[in-house]
């Protein structure tokens, strides 16, 4: 399998819209070939967009699109773990569902596509991984009951320090990018004030704010195992 090709790779999960359909227009921009990936996600008119449906919390769709990946380009140096679930609710009133689906898209979504990756990346000499988590992680907010986030998400920030040590003499890079709210099609517009009044500057986030932060730390080689926190001051206090 040859790894010589000049043009870089990036795998994008929860790639249709919002963040993740950013982030793949914004690797495109920086000239990477692109394996985007969601459930219900389109084929792509652009020859270097390549998209694999499936359920990140199922293992077997990890292995699809890494397959398809390097099967299509040869070669994988970014990956995104984009692909999330929120669900927000008083602890005790949280279901075996709801758990089910958390930890499967949140947890299980991250573990075999990275692990497949990572060892891509080793194989090649380097590469850079980057998990997108809440700040909620680093400050509960007794408005926002979201144990389930921070037992995730807070699980994939300290993974994401330890892939960092781990790696960090064999070229693999890992980082995370923290979030406030950010406006997507996930929040409807008639909570947005709401939304907005949780961030000490006052507004929500954009998804341009975000695709800012994580294209920053892939042009960052000394930056490795960074909590970048793209929340409104959220983290700092309230």
């Amino acid at each position: 399998m040859s790894t010589t090709g000049r043009q870089k790779v990036a795998v994008i999960t929860g790639a249709s819209q919002g963040i993740g359909a950013a982030l793949v227009d914004a690797y495109r921009k920086l000239g990477y070939g692109v394996v985007a990936t969601s459930r219900g996600i389109a084929p792509s008119e652009d020859p270097n967009v390549l998209t694999v449906q499936g359920d990140i919390a199922d293992p077997a769709t990890a292995e699809r699109v890494i397959a398809a990946g390097l099967e299509r380009f040869g070669r994988i140096d970014a990956l995104v773990n984009n692909a999330g679930i929120f669900v927000a609710k008083p602890f005790t009133e949280y279901t075996q569902g709801d758990y089910d689906a958390v930890t499967g898209i949140n947890l299980s979504g991250f573990f075999r596509i990275t692990q497949l990756v990572v060892e891509q990346m080793v194989r090649q000499g380097g590469g850079h991984v980057v998990q997108i988590t809440t700040s909620l992680v680093d400050h509960a907010n007794s408005a926002v009951p979201s144990v389930l986030a921070s037992l995730t998400k807070g699980g994939l920030q300290s993974a994401t320090k330890a892939l960092a040590i781990e790696y960090a003499t064999r070229g693999v890079r890992s980082n995370a990018v923290a979030l406030g709210v950010i406006k997507t099609p996930m929040h409807s517009e008639e909570y947005h004030d709401t939304l907005a009044g949780l961030h000490p500057l006052g507004r929500m986030g954009e998804v341009g704010d975000v695709v800012d932060a994580v294209v920053y730390l892939e042009n960052a080689p000394f930056v490795t195992g960074e909590i970048l926190h793209v929340d409104g001051g959220q983290s700092a206090g309230h």
